[in-house]
């Protein structure tokens, strides 16, 4: 008969064998007399790269300028609140090419680039700090406007899924938050920006989270669309795009009523064996499941985008009657709106998105 002793050592050991090796990193303003710090992220994320189990790195108080790139699976990046730790660069699409594989300017200008799967980010803003309202207010015909003036804040690569994003701030413009790999859900947290501020063929959750809409530079007309939150280019492979739910839509002070659109379709220009165009199979899919809505939400919805025809002109008009948007529970001045004929009638519940984001990824 074994001995209670023995047996205890016995689970303490299994336990301990079973458990996946921890990491801790931090990263501080100052490094004296703190054990394996360094000054920078992605120094600490390099120090970080032969370990094989789940790697954290703690970021201290302050803003830290550099773009941080996440290439390897489980891994942590923390912070002491929002109000506290800031990563933040300026990076934008006109020059930032340089910074991505394919010379692409939109995801090189990233603040923060995640392409790894299992990857957690909490408790810290993460911002570009490109002068976007500088730039907008310019006339088009000054040759000093930036033409290509999207400066995103977060982009999540090809390689990303199951990544989580909790109590945190997302700070932009134009394309803040790039969707261009799998599953990825925020929680808790404040996406900011104006133009397409949300985009990209991505699986996002968003979830009892704000999304703020900051004001234009340039001078708009009374009445005119002035900016957009969510631009998907979901494949129709795909069933889930972007979902936002239970979350808030609200507004920064200079942003006008009955303005801004809830999303269009974006149809990225692709590669094909008969020539670059449009793709027609990005149908995007934007879901908004119980929010609120201020009055700066327009009373139609929904939007249209122009895209590349096969002649290689701009002249495709994506509309959203052919697109999967689609709405329930919305609550607030800017829940009002004119039906717009939809023919997508199969929006999933949160129950179905649920099971279907978080198969084989316990809900983080």
């Amino acid at each position: 008969m074994i001995s209670r002793s023995l047996f205890l050592a016995l689970v303490i050991f299994c336990g301990t064998a079973e458990a996946a090796p921890s990491y801790a990193y931090r990263v501080e303003k100052s490094c004296t007399g703190v054990e394996h710090c360094y000054a920078s992220v992605q120094a600490a994320l390099n120090a970080a790269g032969t370990e094989t189990g789940w790697v954290t790195i703690k970021l201290g108080a302050g803003d830290f300028y550099e773009k941080v790139n996440i290439t390897r699976p489980k891994t942590t990046l923390k912070g002491e609140g929002v109000g506290r730790t800031r990563l933040y660069f300026d990076a934008v699409a006109q020059t930032a090419g340089k910074y991505h594989r394919a010379n692409w300017g939109t995801p090189g200008s990233a603040t923060l680039t995640i392409d790894a799967d299992e990857v957690k980010v909490e408790a810290l803003t993460v911002e570009n700090t490109f002068d976007y309202l500088s730039n907008d207010a310019l006339p088009d015909n000054d040759p000093k406007k930036i033409g290509n003036s999207q400066a995103a804040a977060l982009l999540l690569d090809i390689h990303s899924d199951r990544v989580s994003i909790r109590d945190a701030a997302l700070l932009g413009y134009q394309d803040t938050l790039f969707a261009n790999g799998a599953r990825a859900f925020i929680d808790k947290s404040l996406i900011a920006g104006n133009v397409d501020f949300i985009f990209g063929n991505g699986q996002l959750l968003i979830q009892d989270s704000e999304l703020r809409t900051r004001k234009r530079g340039a001078k708009m007309a009374a009445g005119e669309t002035q900016s957009f939150l969510l631009a998907p280019s979901t494949q129709l492979s795909q069933a889930i795009g972007i979902v936002v739910y239970r979350s808030r839509l609200t507004r920064d002070d200079g942003v006008p009523d009955n303005t801004i659109a809830l999303a269009r379709p974006w149809h990225p220009t692709s590669h094909f064996p008969d020539g670059r165009y449009a793709d027609p199979n990005a149908v995007g899919y934007a879901s908004f499941i119980d929010c609120f809505m201020d009055a700066h939400i327009k009373s139609q919805h929904w939007d249209v985008m122009a895209g590349t025809a096969r002649d290689g002109t701009k002249t495709a008009i994506f509309r959203p009657e052919d697109s999967r948007f689609a709405e329930s529970g919305s609550t607030g001045p800017g829940a009002r709106h004119t039906d717009q004929a939809i023919r997508w009638k199969s929006p999933l519940s949160i129950q179905e998105v649920r099971a279907l984001l978080f198969k084989d990824w316990p809900q983080p």
